[in-house]
């Protein structure tokens, strides 16, 4: 009987335990180590909190700063040619109005960007890629956004020509993204070499295609990282890199993407960004 009320006993307080433990949370994933090295720094659009994005100026200030690749936003115009622009249209950013596809290069010229910094109206005329390539050469690291044009893959072909005239077809001194797989694709089959960024944007980030698809790099917004999703991708030995689309919690932001290994930031703020990182 004795024996009876200790085993009893200790079944009751096994249950116990075992119904204590569950309400424990998990313990979290220790982040995993990144690909590179050392987190890369890429210009987003030059210097965009010192002057005019997607101007020559801007990535003159932006190349003074050692960064590891000037960002570039491609569009192309009515007439086939390549120029630094982010937005469908260049209401937001010139003096101007209308779509960069419905404008020709002579239509663009006419116009000039516009800033305001440390109080001041800021202007300069809005550069071809060419003009870009013709600034700085090979002396810089390029990191340039393509996308479709109409639904079709239009810029790529001249992208490259360019690159080969500039002898820049070197995954050492450029990378292409985008948030098109087909401008991707394009882009492999006419410079295999290049490294290919896949991007999502935000809200829309898929663990399982980013995994999935043989893209060596995933760009996402940073309120899309978690840890787990990081390391996932770490482990598949795919580089991350993250954008910030809101700028007052880009510090913030850039802090937590620290702590969890992210390869390479999108960033506004050079010298934030370069002191975070130790650079």
């Amino acid at each position: 009987m004795r024996i009876f009320l200790y085993a009893l006993l200790i079944v009751l307080l096994l249950c116990l335990f075992g119904f204590l433990g569950k309400g424990k949370p998990e313990a979290e994933e220790a982040p995993v180590p990144g690909v590179v090295a050392s987190p890369k720094i890429f210009a987003h659009r030059g210097a965009a909190n010192q002057f005019n994005e997607n101007t020559i100026k801007s990535y003159k200030i932006a190349s003074m700063e050692d960064v590891d690749a000037l960002e570039i936003d491609l569009r192309m115009t009515k007439d086939n040619v390549l120029i630094a622009m982010h937005d469908e249209t260049i209401d937001r950013t010139t003096n101007g109005t209308g779509r960069v596809s419905e404008l020709t290069l002579r239509d663009i010229k006419s116009y000039v960007t516009l800033g305001l910094y440390n109080g001041e109206i800021t202007m300069e005329e809005i550069p071809t890629l060419e003009e870009v390539f013709q600034t700085f050469g090979s002396t810089q690291n390029y990191y340039i956004e393509t996308r479709l044009v109409y639904g079709e893959t239009v810029m790529e072909e001249v992208l490259v020509k360019m690159l080969a005239n500039h002898q820049l077809l070197d995954k050492e001194k450029v990378a292409i993204q985008s948030f098109s797989e087909e401008s991707l694709e394009k882009m492999a089959e006419l410079a295999p070499d290049l490294r290919l960024t896949l991007l999502f944007r935000e809200g829309e980030f898929d663990l399982t295609k980013a995994l999935d698809v043989d893209f060596p790099v995933i760009g996402m917004e940073s309120t899309d990282a978690t840890l787990d999703a990081v390391n996932a991708l770490h482990r598949k030995g795919k580089e991350v890199h993250v954008f910030f689309n809101n700028p007052e919690t880009l510090e913030e932001q850039q802090e937590k993407m620290k702590q969890f290994n992210i390869d390479g930031y999108f960033t506004d703020n050079i010298s934030y960004t370069k002191r975070l990182l130790g650079k």
